[in-house]
C-alpha cells in the first residue's frame, strides 16, 4: 500500500513541478530626496507628480534582480517642495515559469512584492524631511505592462523616419 493516499504529479490537480516566485532579498539600491524650500514648504500644500518604472535583468540562472523606481516632485506656486528618487531592488528567484511569460511574471509580481516596502521608505523619508508622510496610491502594475508591451508594439509597427 505504498504511496496510497498520496497524491503524485499530475494526479487530483496537484503539480509539484508548480510556478513559484521567492524573493532572495530586498535591498534600495539609490535614495536621493532633496528639499530645497525647507522651512518654507512647511506649510505649502504642493502638488506632487509620481513617476514608476520597472526594470528586471537575470543575474543567475534562476534568479532576477527587479528594480522599482519611484521618481516624485512635489511643487507649490511653480517652486520645488521635494524631490525624491528610490531605487528599491528585489532578488527574485524563479522556479518552473516558462519563458514566455517570464518577463511578466518579474514586472508584475515582482513590483507588487516589493511595493509595500518602497512605498513605506517613501513615506517615511518625506516625513524625516519635515513634512507630512506621501502615502503613495496603490500602483496597478499589469496596467503599466500591458501599457508598456503596448508602445513596444507600437514602436515596432511605425515606419522609420527617412
Amino acid at each position: 500500500m505504498s504511496g496510497e493516499g498520496t497524491p503524485q504529479p499530475g494526479q487530483n490537480g496537484v503539480d509539484t513541478q508548480s510556478a513559484r516566485i521567492q524573493v532572495i532579498g530586498q535591498y534600495v539600491k539609490d535614495l536621493s530626496f532633496e528639499n530645497p524650500s525647507a522651512p518654507a514648504s512647511f506649510s505649502l500644500r504642493p502638488e506632487i507628480d509620481l513617476s514608476v518604472d520597472l526594470q528586471a535583468r537575470q543575474v543567475e540562472r534562476d534568479h532576477y534582480e527587479v528594480e522599482l523606481r519611484l521618481r516624485v516632485s512635489a511643487k507649490a506656486e511653480d517652486k520645488p517642495v521635494f524631490m525624491l528618487e528610490l531605487v528599491y531592488a528585489g532578488l527574485m528567484h524563479l522556479q518552473n515559469i516558462p519563458d514566455e511569460i517570464r518577463q511578466q511574471v518579474l514586472l508584475i509580481e515582482g513590483p507588487h512584492i516589493l511595493f509595500p516596502f518602497a512605498r513605506r521608505i517613501v513615506a517615511d523619508t518625506v516625513r524625516d524631511g519635515g513634512l507630512p508622510p506621501l502615502m503613495i496610491e496603490p500602483i496597478d502594475f499589469g496596467a503599466l505592462f500591458r501599457a508598456r508591451v503596448q508602445e513596444v508594439a507600437q514602436e515596432r509597427a511605425a515606419p522609420p523616419d527617412a
